[in-house]
C-alpha cells in the first residue's frame, strides 16, 4: 500500500511522503488563489472550488477565506454554506451532507498524532522504509445541519441529520439526529422540537 492508501485505511502513515505533499501543495495553492479572488468573480471561484474538493453539490457557497489540506478526500452535498475561515484537514475522508450551513471559523480535523512524545517523531513499522508519524479517522456530517461560530469537529466523529451545534463547541464524540448539542466537549443538550419554531416568536414578526 502507498502512503495515501495507508492514510485512507486508517493506518499509520508518513505525511511527509512526496506524493502526499504534492497533493497538499496543489490544494494549498488553489486555496491561496481562491482567497485572493474578489467575491463577485463567481465563475473563477466556482472553478477553483471544483478543483479543490473530491465533489461539491449544487448551489454551494464558500465565503472565504478557506483553508483545505487535501480536498481530494472531501465530499460536500448540495446547498452548502461556509462562512469565513472554513478549515478542513482532510487526511482521512470527510463527508458533509445536503443543506448544511457553517458559521465563521468552523474547523474539521481528521489526523491523530501519538500521545507518547517519542512516537511523534516516527514509529518504525515492519516492512516500511520510513517511520510513520500519524494516522487519521474520517468525519461524517449528515443533512440539514447548522454549526455556530468556532465549532471544531475532531477525528472519527459522525454527526447525524438535522443537528445544531452551538458556537465554540468541540465535538469529540458522535451526535445523534435532530438535537441541539454544545460545549467543550460537545454534549447533547436536548432534542429539537416544534416548540423551537421561529413562528412562535411573535417579537420577530
Amino acid at each position: 500500500m502507498n502512503e495515501e492508501q495507508l492514510l485512507l485505511a486508517g493506518k499509520m502513515y508518513n505525511p511527509g511522503d512526496a506524493e502526499l505533499r504534492k497533493i497538499k501543495l496543489k490544494t494549498h495553492n488553489l486555496c491561496i488563489r481562491y482567497n485572493q479572488i474578489l467575491e463577485d468573480e463567481t465563475e473563477e471561484r466556482q472553478t477553483i472550488i471544483q478543483d479543490i474538493f473530491k465533489a461539491v453539490g449544487e448551489a454551494s457557497f464558500f465565503q472565504g477565506p478557506i483553508y483545505i489540506h487535501y480536498g481530494t478526500h472531501t465530499t460536500i452535498g448540495n446547498q452548502f454554506f461556509a462562512n469565513f475561515n472554513f478549515t478542513v484537514q482532510d487526511d482521512a475522508e470527510v463527508f458533509i451532507g445536503d443543506n448544511c450551513s457553517f458559521g465563521p471559523n468552523v474547523t474539521i480535523v481528521t489526523p491523530i498524532h501519538p500521545l507518547v512524545a517519542s512516537e511523534r517523531l516516527g514509529v518504525n513499522v515492519p516492512g516500511a522504509e520510513e517511520p510513520k508519524k500519524c494516522y487519521a479517522k474520517p468525519v461524517k456530517i449528515g443533512n440539514n445541519c447548522w454549526f455556530g461560530a468556532n465549532v471544531t469537529v475532531c477525528p472519527g466523529v459522525t454527526i447525524g441529520n438535522d443537528v445544531v451545534i452551538g458556537a465554540g463547541s468541540v465535538v469529540t464524540k458522535d451526535i445523534p439526529d435532530n438535537v441541539f448539542a454544545a460545549g467543550v466537549p460537545c454534549k447533547v443538550i436536548r432534542e429539537i422540537t416544534e416548540a423551537d419554531s421561529v413562528f412562535l416568536k411573535e417579537e420577530l414578526f
